[in-house]
């Protein structure tokens, strides 16, 4: 017997019916997560960063972050601001802190740790004409984490008034306390046959025959 798919041309309304019902049902089927946006801010910072000659005739000057500008000036990036005895302080440029919703109890930490900080990251350099921001964060296990980067020169930096309360805010708006619950001791069952041993007839041998 013929088969009954041999002959339909690609004008075949059956098969472009099911051409359309597969391409629905693969829309369908979308993460539903990627459409549901995370509430965040944008906070936009300036950097400062300094350098110290050399200790010896054969080290070489390293720029490191010195201070975080709560608020963005107009001095085009990596100016030179000053150059006192030898120590260069230079605006590096403008830095984004992304602030997520998710992550509200890692700010709380940072707010409550006695010292609230931004960590400020760059590759190591001692040319200031070259030197560039890689990454600013108020997340303290994130900017942890870079601190672990060896490439990275990374310095946890006072954070300035106005973006510790614009910080707080935030944190306050998202925050969420998880309840405590306290567990129950359930008592022990000797029967090797307990619940958290799987019977034969739940394994999946056991269902096939």
């Amino acid at each position: 017997m013929a088969d009954p798919r041999h002959g339909r041309g690609q004008d075949d309304p059956l098969q472009a019916a099911e051409s359309r019902d597969g391409a629905a049902a693969r829309g369908a089927r979308a993460d539903p997560l990627e459409e549901v946006p995370v509430p965040r801010i944008v906070l936009s910072v300036a950097v400062v960063a300094r350098s110290h000659p050399p200790v010896t005739q054969w080290g070489s000057r390293v720029l490191r972050p010195a201070q975080i500008l709560p608020l963005v000036p107009d001095t085009p990036p990596r100016t030179l601001l000053s150059n006192e005895s030898g120590v260069e302080t230079w605006y590096l440029g403008p830095a984004e802190l992304v602030l997520y919703s998710g992550e509200a109890t890692h700010y709380r930490d940072n707010l409550e740790s006695g010292r609230p900080s931004v960590w400020v990251a760059m590759p190591e350099t001692g040319d200031p004409q070259a030197a560039r921001i890689h990454s600013a964060t108020v997340d303290p296990y994130e900017g942890e984490g870079l601190a672990g980067d060896v490439s990275l020169v990374v310095e946890a930096l006072a954070m300035p008034a106005p973006l510790l309360s614009a910080i707080a805010e935030f944190t306050q708006a998202h925050f969420a306390e998880l309840p405590f619950e306290k567990r129950r001791r359930k008592p022990v069952d000797m029967d090797n046959r307990a619940p958290r041993i799987l019977q034969p007839e739940d394994k999946w041998g056991g269902r096939r025959r």
